[in-house]
């Protein structure tokens, strides 16, 4: 009897365009911005996206264009978590000390602030051209493509 076998790569295609953005804005303040230059509808979605074995979330933004089947989504890399430090048990006095950590979506491009995701099944989208838009906005320091085949963790990116 003959064995099929079906590998998972074979379903998965890079259907979407990445974006990397440097920027020094809050996640609403930069969706607003984005909205007012490319002329777009950024919306916070109603639920973060949490990666349970970090526990950390990351603020999630998404516009669809019906007429362009597209759909926009601006992920924040960075997620900024107060937790507890661990303390020796032999102190005196003991004090209760809070360390920020910092954990990040994408941990290959740390110094990354943003994604913006752009997925389109249907026609290709023209990376070049929303680059130099996403240029005009005056708050984003620097973007660029993403090179999808040098991701690890693009497991990350599907929601």
């Amino acid at each position: 009897m003959a064995m099929h076998k079906l590998l998972v790569d074979d379903f998965y295609d890079d259907s979407y365009v990445l974006i990397a953005i440097h920027c020094g804005l809050e996640d609403y303040r930069l969706a607003y911005m984005i909205n007012k230059f490319l002329g777009i509808n950024l919306e916070r979605k109603e639920k973060d996206l949490d990666l349970n074995y970090t526990s950390s979330s990351y603020a999630v933004y998404e516009y669809y264009n019906v007429s362009g089947d597209t759909t926009w989504n601006l992920i924040a890399n960075i997620c900024k978590k107060e937790e507890e430090s661990l303390s020796s048990s032999g102190v005196l006095f003991s004090e209760d000390k809070r360390v920020t950590k910092t954990y990040n979506l994408l941990p290959e491009l740390k110094q990354v602030d943003f994604f913006i995701k752009i997925s389109n099944e249907t026609q290709q989208i023209n990376e070049k051209l929303m680059i130099s838009k996403l240029q005009n906005v005056p708050q984003i320091i620097t973007s660029y493509a993403v090179d999808l085949t040098k991701i690890k963790s693009k497991e990350h990116l599907i929601f």
